[in-house]
């Protein structure tokens, strides 16, 4: 009796034409061939003797093409890696470090200037909604929150236009410049 993987080499001419025939691309076709031969074989043991395994194995060329199809058209392809530029992030602890260094460089603000950051920087509010709230002039909430900017890099060894990487939303618009006039 002989082993019916010797019939394999049989068949490989004629699934080659049939792979060409699907895919009307030489290299891709033999890559067909290539991935049906080694699914055959590790799946051998499914293969009824005396069956006809000329079927058996363009069953099998024919079920890797339509897979191989489906997950193509679920993909994007970015030979120039324009896609996968844009998708990329940077590692988060470096927004963790920046907010450890942050929020002890907050710390040391005075109470004036850190409530004058939260107000406008975080909170959102205008510089006469801020300083209504403080009981102060409007030009008094304006200069805290100019001072704590500037301490705030002073302290963080920041040029005061250089941007800040922040994780935290709250924290990213005290340091950000606004305008609220």
């Amino acid at each position: 009796m002989t082993d019916p993987r010797d019939e394999l080499v049989e068949h490989l001419g004629a699934m080659r034409a049939f792979a060409i025939s699907l895919t009307r691309n030489t290299a891709t076709a033999d890559d067909l061939v290539q991935d049906t031969l080694v699914k055959a074989w590790t799946n051998f043991d499914k293969f009824e003797q005396g069956s006809n395994m000329r079927a058996w194995l363009f069953t099998i060329l024919r079920n890797t093409y339509y897979s191989l199809r489906r997950k193509r058209r679920r993909e994007v392809e970015d030979a120039d890696g324009v896609m996968a530029e844009n998708l990329s992030q940077k590692p988060d602890h470096d927004g963790r470090l920046n907010m450890r260094d942050f929020n002890v460089a907050f710390e040391q603000l005075n109470d004036e200037q850190r409530e004058a950051l939260i107000l406008v920087g975080a909170g959102g509010f205008s510089y006469e909604e801020a300083a209504e709230t403080c009981g102060v002039k409007v030009g008094t909430i304006k200069s805290r929150v100019n001072r704590g900017r500037a301490r705030l890099a002073e302290l963080m060894n920041m040029d005061e236009d250089e941007p800040m990487e922040i994780t935290d939303v709250v924290t990213a618009g005290i340091v950000a410049q606004q305008s609220h006039a």
